[in-house]
């Protein structure tokens, strides 16, 4: 089987995905618009072959050289991982005839209003939201869904330009740091715990399922940089709180007719019980949460993925051992990265729950939300693994 995989080397977990094609049997070939030294040593292990584009915005450019390609070259599957490109990879699915996502198919995965429009009709529970694209429509859609709210991108990924308001004097503020986004989801904010559905599905299938729970919720990590985000991926899925967010969840798959690949959900969970949709992406999640479900699961997701995607299955044991914890400790404050303070002791008196650091090298920029992240697996509770870290968040 010959699969084209659009950027297999950035961003940097797509490198593993690339791995995986190729231990599952598949020819990979990649096309990205890194130049060829540039792509991870471990996708250029996996590539037979590898095309670099100028930019993979260039899509009219791209589909042109993918379509030269395909006069030259078998393509089975036309798979890609990373947001911005899916509408690509759909286009020349289509093009191509290819299975997979249609254009169609895969745009309410990327427009945040179309989603939520066909869960509506479905009868599944959304926040109340509007969208628009001038102010005057923000203004409107406030006034219509009142505050607290939250204003988003139509096509935005994770927590970026994504503010809460609380009053018209929030709102104010916050608009003109939006004047860059053409199209802005405008809605209700749900006072809730915030979970992922996580999946991995072939021929419309589930063949596995993951939950991960956000300490605190994203947008507060956003709003507060003393915050030291934690996701924890849950070992007992059939723990009774989170049945209505697994129901949910695969509601929402049927709805939108996704049928091979990763999905990543995120949905609340209110005080009262009531489970809320978020948003769903057809692709895995980042923060490091696929690493987690493999500690999770003593398990290769990566690989998983590509023997569903290639055949239809998962062969390897995929049972849940443990519960698993991410920390992201940031630095405060703008510039470079200067050293670190603590993580000493805190190995001293938690290493044997840690199984994996990744520091950010000093000199590195600060980033906007990690300059170290810490995964930890436990037999025990979550909750238990959250104490470890609660006293350093």
């Amino acid at each position: 089987m010959n699969i084209l995989m659009i950027s297999p080397g950035y961003p940097a977990q797509m490198a593993f995905f690339a791995r995986g094609l190729a231990a599952a049997g598949a020819s990979v070939i990649g096309v990205g618009d890194q130049p060829y030294p540039a792509v991870p040593a471990m996708a250029r292990d996996a590539l037979a072959h590898y095309i670099p584009v100028g930019s993979l915005a260039a899509g009219d450019a791209v589909a042109a050289t993918i379509r030269e390609l395909a006069r030259q070259v078998r393509i089975d599957r036309v798979e890609c991982l990373w947001e911005p490109y899916m509408i690509l990879a759909a286009r020349m699915r289509e093009e191509l005839g290819l299975p997979g996502l249609t254009v169609s198919q895969t745009v309410p995965f990327r427009d945040k209003e179309r989603m939520k429009q066909l869960l509506d009709t479905a009868g599944l529970r959304t926040p109340r939201h509007d969208a628009t694209g001038t102010v005057a429509g923000v203004w409107a859609a406030a006034e219509r869904l009142g505050f607290p709210l939250i204003v988003k991108p139509i096509a935005g990924a994770g927590s970026a330009d994504t503010y809460r308001a609380d009053s018209a004097a929030d709102l104010d503020a916050i608009l003109p740091m939006l004047r860059h986004v053409p199209q802005i989801s405008v809605e209700e904010f749900v006072d809730a715990e915030e979970y992922t559905y996580d999946t991995i599905c072939a021929d419309g299938q589930v063949l596995f399922e993951n939950i991960c729970w956000y300490r605190p919720r994203p947008l507060l990590t956003k709003m507060h940089e003393w915050i030291s985000p934690i996701d924890v991926a849950l070992r007992d899925l059939d723990a009774p709180d989170l049945q209505s967010g697994r129901a949910l969840g695969a509601a929402v798959l049927r709805v939108l007719g996704f049928r091979d690949g990763f999905t990543h959900m995120e949905w609340y969970r209110k005080p009262d019980g009531e489970v809320v949709f978020g948003e769903i992406a057809a692709r895995p999640p980042g923060g490091r949460q696929v690493d987690l479900m493999n500690y999770v699961t003593d398990a290769d997701l990566f690989s998983a993925w590509a023997e569903a995607v290639t055949h239809g299955r998962i062969s390897q044991p995929t049972g849940r051992q443990y519960n698993a914890a991410s920390i992201f400790k940031r630095a405060k404050g703008a510039g470079r990265i200067t050293g670190y303070e603590g993580l000493d002791e805190l190995l001293a008196e938690y290493g044997e729950h840690v199984v994996a650091v990744d520091l950010l090298p000093v000199g590195a920029p600060r980033r906007d939300w990690r300059a170290v992240s810490i995964s930890s697996a436990s037999r025990t509770s979550s909750r238990s693994v959250m104490g470890i870290w609660s006293s350093e968040a």
